[in-house]
């Protein structure tokens, strides 16, 4: 009886606690089961009013919803089940301050670029975008103080990019603890003080260059490249100079949340009332995770995708990585495929079916930027290799299969060709055939033996007739690309047992999401790009120089793994600085053979390697003057050609002449 009366009474009185608990339980159920689509609509108009220049952004309006399924209808505008995923709204003049707080209610978004426009004022409201994956905020003029807190909480933020602005203050600290940081790009700014320790795990990249700050590097970041600290004058400790006096002891990790919470002192419950009325907000609030959970599973439901399904076991998968291609040790997995048509591009390959796949035993050949890739056997002994692509996710079924129908037209003996394909939203297979003797990368770069050893003179120059053969003929045969490879590197060159090259990854910026493209292809880390924020079809002729260089050198060019373009890192830089100093021994491969009475070609390529790699792209050869010239490379007898050939190649870097005399390295 008592216990009903009590119970009535919560009933009839106004609890706060229940009260705030049923609305956000309303809240939640709204937020969860409801529709977004006008309220991004909203969102999305009320930050382009905010801006001051807006007139790039003309198609978006109220009549026409931003998304439909993955299809954005707004300039700029990424989509995926009809949601609003990313914003891309680079080099488009856009001016004003940029009103974060706005975009609040795009629930799902997970990049947001806004690169090489000219917003201003100070980032606020970050945190607010707390699903984001990706902020990309360089080449604008950004100012003041970034507070503390600006990134609490945005527990899936992997890229912040705020480089070349006008900030000030320190680096805040919600930012060095963000867990899954990968890469930090504040260069160019006016940031001051002692750089804080970071304390992500997945860090790879935190570029502080051209700054203010002063004292000693923190450990987390010794193991950095000293580029990442240039323009900073009073940095010292790894891997800079050693500091002069013991550094200051690193303040501790800043945690997410206050540092010591007072404990909660035990309230003893004073009546049974209070007891009840926790009981009611209990059960109300299990009430509310429980139609959280069916929303969710319900909404997940109707997105999943009625396409087949293709994926690759995911106990035995190695990591992608942001670092290059690297060798993973030999594993066997399967690969399994289910309820899809593997499309073939060339009527004479021999034809195999999904269900040979699935029972294919496949050995993990690497992990490379866009993903892992799988040596499979498949009917009478055939080896393909299965490469794994989940950066193309962006892209439409039609535009897919026309992509691929257009490279399966392509035939060069220098093109490793696509054999087939698989095609589902989330990531794609592409086939190809298996390449016995590996990478250029791993001839130049893997230890030497007896039994492996390096690569001679006439087996790299062949290597280089064999690339730009195939580079030619991609231009040729895609006039419309804008770089018809974009990814060329040493790599993405593969040997036949005849050291044959064969270019692969090729022609594949289009259907490369944007924001994995601009980070992770070889096109964006050149000189244009960094200063412009462009890229051309001499391009590809840039990646083509530092590989002419690499080749000749055997050394590992740094611009592979570094996020953007950076002259003191780029392998051109080095090469002629050993030519201005007359060190020509130490610019080609110690390892080399053959190299006896071929000093005038590997002179003659090497300022044809050095003329591609100028900074500015319109001083560069067209193509088909590099191809013409290595067409025409000659044996240089005569002392006098080989004086004069060395002479041109110091005039293209400083107008000295002559070198050192070097004829025991071109005696071998």
């Amino acid at each position: 009886m008592v216990m009903g009366t009590h119970i009535a009474r919560l009933v009839r009185m106004p609890n706060p606690s229940l009260f705030l608990a049923l609305v956000l339980f309303l809240s939640l159920v709204h937020y969860t089961c409801g529709a977004g689509g006008d309220t991004e609509t909203e969102s999305l108009l009320t930050f382009k009013d905010s801006l001051t220049i807006s007139s790039s952004l003309n198609n978006w309006n109220a009549s026409v919803p931003p998304c439909i399924g993955d299809i954005g209808n707004w300039v700029g505008v990424l989509c995926h089940d009809s949601k609003v995923i990313g914003l891309q709204l680079e080099n488009m003049g856009l001016a004003g301050t940029v009103n974060i707080e706005s975009l609040g209610a795009l629930h799902e978004l997970r990049s947001l670029s806004l690169m090489n426009n000219n917003f201003d004022g100070k980032l606020r409201d970050v945190k607010n975008l707390s699903m984001l994956k990706a902020l990309y905020l360089s080449n604008n003029r950004f100012s003041g103080e970034i507070s503390d807190e600006e990134f609490q909480g945005m527990l899936s933020l992997k890229r912040v990019f705020l480089a070349n602005n006008a900030f000030t203050g320190k680096v805040p600290k919600s930012v060095t603890t963000l867990p899954k940081l990968a890469i930090l790009k504040l260069e160019g700014n006016q940031f001051s003080g002692v750089i804080p320790e970071f304390y992500g795990k997945e860090l790879k990249v935190v570029n502080l260059a051209n700054n203010q700050f002063e004292g000693p590097i923190p450990e987390s970041l010794s193991k950095m490249s000293a580029n990442m600290f240039s323009g900073n004058k009073n940095l010292c400790g790894p891997p800079l100079k050693a500091c002069g006096m013991s550094p200051p002891p690193s303040s501790p990790p800043s945690p997410s949340g206050p540092p010591h919470s007072p404990p909660v002192p035990t309230v003893k419950k004073s009546s049974t009332a209070l007891t009840i009325a926790l009981i009611v907000v209990s059960v109300v609030l299990l009430a509310i995770i429980a139609l959280l959970v069916f929303c969710l599973v319900r909404r997940r439901g109707r997105s999943i995708s009625s396409e087949e399904e293709a994926f690759v076991n995911e106990s035995t998968k190695p990591p992608a990585s942001d670092e290059g291609e690297k060798k993973v040790p030999e594993t066997s997995t399967t690969i399994h495929v289910k309820r899809s048509e593997l499309i073939f591009l060339n009527e004479d390959v021999q034809r195999f079916d999904l269900q040979d796949l699935l029972r294919a035993s496949a050995e993990i050949l690497g992990s490379g930027n866009f993903g892992a890739s799988y040596k499979a056997i498949i009917g009478k002994g055939e080896a393909v290799v299965v490469k794994n692509y989940k950066q193309m996710n962006n892209v439409g079924r039609e535009d897919f299969h026309e992509h691929m129908r257009r490279l399966g037209r392509l035939s060069h003996q220098n093109l490793l060709p696509v054999l087939a394909y698989y095609y589902r939203k989330e990531e794609k297979l592409l086939v190809s055939k298996f390449v016995v003797d590996g990478s250029l990368a791993s001839h130049l770069h893997a230890n030497r033996s007896e039994e492996k050893p390096g690569l001679d003179w006439q087996t790299r120059l062949k290597i280089i007739r064999g690339v730009v053969k195939g580079l030619a003929y991609l231009y040729n045969e895609l006039p419309t690309l804008v770089v018809p490879h974009g990814h060329l590197k040493s790599s993405n060159v593969l040997l036949d047992m005849n050291f044959e090259p064969l270019l692969c990854d090729y022609a594949l910026r289009s259907v490369i999401n944007q924001e994995q493209a601009h980070s992770l292809m070889t096109a964006y880390k050149s000189p244009e790009y960094a200063m412009n924020g462009r890229i051309s079809r001499k391009t590809d002729v840039w990646c083509l120089g530092i590989l002419i260089l690499e080749i000749l050198t055997g050394r590992f060019p740094e611009n592979y793994l570094t996020p953007s373009y950076d002259s003191k890192t780029n392998l051109a830089t080095w090469v002629n600085k050993m030519v201005k100093e007359k060190k020509i021994s130490e610019v080609f491969d110690t390892e080399m053979q053959g190299t006896k009475n071929c000093k005038g070609e590997m002179i003659s390529l090497l300022k044809i390697g050095l003329s591609c790699c100028e900074e500015d792209a319109e001083a560069r050869p067209e193509l088909k003057e590099v191809v013409k010239e290595i067409e025409e490379l000659r044996e240089e007898d005569d002392d006098d050609d080989v004086s004069s050939t060395i002479g041109e190649v110091n005039a293209v870097i400083s107008g000295e002449n002559g070198f050192k005399d070097e004829e025991s390295f071109f005696s071998r």
